[in-house]
């Protein structure tokens, strides 16, 4: 079994977490939507993250929608008390699966209530406002309205801290004259380093940055030099893709996601991969 060291860890407010978590995303069917083929098979990938020493989870209840809360309830509650759970607010999936903004306070109060009741939870850990400004890239424009309803319910004690997801370095700056931030989750990976300067001023802050698609997302990473590099290390490509982004700063906090134990330890292997400075060098240059 692939253990994750147990001093590799940073903080999202008042928890502490391992630095390689997990993703729940890709529990839920095709396209996140609908349920999983295997629905014991995705049990089997959640309980197996926890005994390996996996303490913080990534999910929504717009995965599915209502599938991947529905899954680790099942799989994990009661759940330890070091585990963190992470989730997601500000969108929702139509009928046909697509993805929509979801941001009127009362939308937002009922996707708060709706990850509670899915998780079996009295107060949520960490909930993330996702930005729906575009969907797949971060677009300047206020967030206070969406956030000063969930700050709200953040004082009602539904929720004990929130982060950020889809954003720009300036919505930060906004969103932390409303309410503490204790996490920023965007785009990021090796060859999409679009926010090397907010990940820099977030470290100084101490707080936390969880690169969503760290592997590429829909579409997996793929470079002849990644290759190159991971076979002079006996690894796979995506382990030298994730053991990057854990050298790239000690505020990233990794989620990758899968439906299969066995790619589960491929990636939490990634933990214990070094990366000699011949390696870092060729890799630093892949998105220039």
């Amino acid at each position: 079994m692939n253990r994750i060291d147990e001093g590799d860890t940073f903080t999202l407010g008042t928890r502490t977490v391992k630095r390689l978590g997990y993703g729940a995303m890709q529990l839920a069917g095709p396209g996140v939507f609908g349920p999983p083929k295997d629905t014991q098979a995705a049990i089997s990938v959640l309980r197996e993250a926890i005994a390996s020493g996996v303490n913080h989870i990534d999910t929504s209840d717009f995965y599915g929608p209502h599938i991947t809360n529905q899954l680790i309830r099942e799989a994990l509650h009661p759940y330890r008390d070091d585990l963190t759970l992470v989730t997601k607010i500000g969108a929702k999936r139509g009928d046909n699966g697509a993805w929509l903004l979801a941001s009127s306070a009362q939308e937002l109060t009922q996707a708060v209530h709706d990850n509670l009741h899915n998780l079996q939870q009295e107060v949520l850990d960490v909930v993330n406002l996702r930005i729906m400004f575009q969907v797949g890239a971060p677009t300047e424009g206020s967030i206070a309205e969406p956030l000063s309803a969930l700050a709200e319910l953040q004082h009602q004690g539904l929720v004990r801290h929130i982060g950020l997801s889809n954003v720009t370095a300036t919505q930060v700056a906004e969103a932390q004259t409303i309410t503490p931030i204790v996490c920023v989750q965007n785009m990021y990976n090796i060859v999409n380093r679009q926010d090397d300067a907010l990940i820099d001023s977030l470290a100084r802050q101490g707080i936390a940055y969880v690169p969503f698609f760290p592997l590429g997302g829909f579409t997996p990473l793929q470079s002849s030099t990644l290759q190159k590099v991971a076979d002079s290390l006996s690894a796979t490509p995506m382990q030298v893709a994730l053991a990057w982004l854990l050298r790239r700063s000690p505020n990233i906090l990794l989620i990758p996601g899968t439906s299969s134990v066995a790619h589960l330890h491929q990636n939490l292997a990634a933990g214990k991969l070094a990366l000699p400075q011949e390696a870092l060098d060729r890799l630093n240059n892949l998105a220039d």
